[in-house]
């Protein structure tokens, strides 16, 4: 194992406003994933709860504010619920396919579409094609675009209507970012069957957990990822088990805390 492996070099952006909770300003602290060991180095820190982008692994790092928890479905416990079932059986018809990282255009359009309906005037707003195939395409390990279209006609792909950019790690399928068609009364739901289609997928492929990102009490935009049951938290001894009513203080790991200190 290389020195660069073992001893990461770890960054601290400056403060900006936070786009979950009004009047608090984020923080993040932030490695680059790069060498041959890019893909162990990224399965280490996703245990004390950084996540991937591009090329990079990061995690916040705020001076006031510990609301965001990193959260992980655990898989083969999961049951739905009866309104989570009925989702199932209304999109049971769709196509799911596990496609190689490319950006294609008809991703891109439904991203766009996505955005302005949902995070109108958000961070991601302003991508355009060449920063969504980065997005895509930029991945240091075993990463999919999982498609999701209706069924095909004369042997041609139906409409595209979701896609999930998903990393594969040891213990679990990592959900990086998932997009869908908003407004269609003919597919709602599109988001949560789109996490419970990786919790069955990590299921087939004998994996433990679906990494969900951060969880943030407070945060209306937030609230979706508890209907998933069981759920694990990070917490200062580790993961473990909570529900939305589990207010326990929450604090950095050791494994955190010592890399903040380093950084």
């Amino acid at each position: 194992m290389t020195a660069q492996f073992r001893f990461p070099r770890f960054f601290v952006t400056s403060p900006a406003p936070c786009p979950y909770l009004p009047g608090k300003f984020e923080r993040k602290v932030f490695t680059d994933l790069s060498g041959i060991h890019a893909g162990e180095l990224n399965e280490a820190l996703s245990k004390i709860g950084f996540r991937r982008s591009q090329g990079v692994a990061y995690r916040p790092s705020c001076l006031d504010c510990s609301a965001c928890v990193s959260v992980r479905v655990i898989a083969d416990e999961f049951r739905p619920n009866a309104s989570q079932r009925k989702l199932l059986r209304r999109h049971a018809d769709l196509e799911v396919s596990a496609c190689q990282p490319w950006a294609t255009s008809e991703q891109f359009s439904l991203l766009r579409r996505y955005l302005a309906s949902r995070h109108p005037g958000g961070g991601m707003s302003q991508m355009d094609d060449m920063d969504y195939a980065d997005m895509v395409e930029t991945t240091p390990v075993e990463t999919n675009v999982v498609e999701y279209r209706e069924p095909s006609v004369d042997g041609r792909p139906g409409r595209l209507v979701g896609a999930c950019l998903t990393d594969r790690q040891v213990d679990g399928l990592s959900m990086i970012y998932s997009f869908f068609e908003p407004d269609d009364e003919n597919r709602p739901g599109l988001g949560t069957f789109i996490i419970m289609d990786h919790i069955m997928r990590a299921v087939e492929e004998g994996l433990p957990f679906v990494y969900l990102g951060y969880w943030i009490a407070g945060s209306p935009r937030m609230e979706y990822k508890t209907r998933f049951q069981p759920l694990e938290r990070l917490g200062p001894n580790g993961w473990a088990r909570f529900t939305p009513d589990d207010n326990a203080e929450r604090v950095y790991p050791p494994e955190l805390a010592r890399v903040m200190i380093g950084a």
